[in-house]
């Protein structure tokens, strides 16, 4: 096993445990889990505004579907040089059409961002948004990656199916 499928396993883990109980309490199910990697060689740094390309994998009851599309941060501080970026989100709904299929999970989420790296990096988002169909993703995700810096602002995850 290589230390980018460890790191993608120790995130959705850990998301998966510190938010299971967390679904229950806001009135949705989880449903799935949505595991995202920055597409390297695309991330754009401007100081107040970065972006990245990101490709998705959204896995429920063994079935996936992929997702592409950016995060970032919209506005804030981005003085980081990162690499092998991974992010994981725990899904939510409030609808039963969120299999994989429905295409559900397609939307625009915003909220807080925050990481920081050095040699290892961990971040946490708390994004909120979400498609038309009821689905949401829980507000705490999980994120790993290579390098040195920091950044924090508003941040975003837009994503839309492949």
């Amino acid at each position: 096993m290589n230390r980018g499928t460890l790191q993608t396993l120790v995130i959705a883990g850990i998301v998966s445990l510190l938010c299971s109980t967390n679904a229950a309490a806001e009135g949705g199910l989880e449903v799935g889990l949505l595991t995202c990697n920055v597409v390297p060689g695309s991330r754009v740094n401007l100081l107040i505004r970065s972006t990245a390309d990101v490709e998705c994998v959204y896995e429920h009851n063994g079935a996936t579907e992929a997702y592409h599309g950016e995060t970032g941060i919209a506005l804030g501080l981005d003085l980081s040089l990162r690499s092998n970026e991974k992010m994981a989100f725990s899904v939510i709904a409030a609808s039963s059409d969120v299999g994989p299929g429905s295409k559900a999970l397609a939307g625009k989420y915003v909220g807080g961002q925050i990481s920081a790296a050095a040699g290892l990096g961990l971040g946490a988002k708390a994004l909120v948004g979400g498609g038309a169909k009821g689905i949401g993703l829980q507000p705490l995700a999980l994120e790993s990656s290579t390098g040195i810096g920091v950044a924090g602002g508003l941040g975003f995850l837009y994503i839309e199916a492949k």
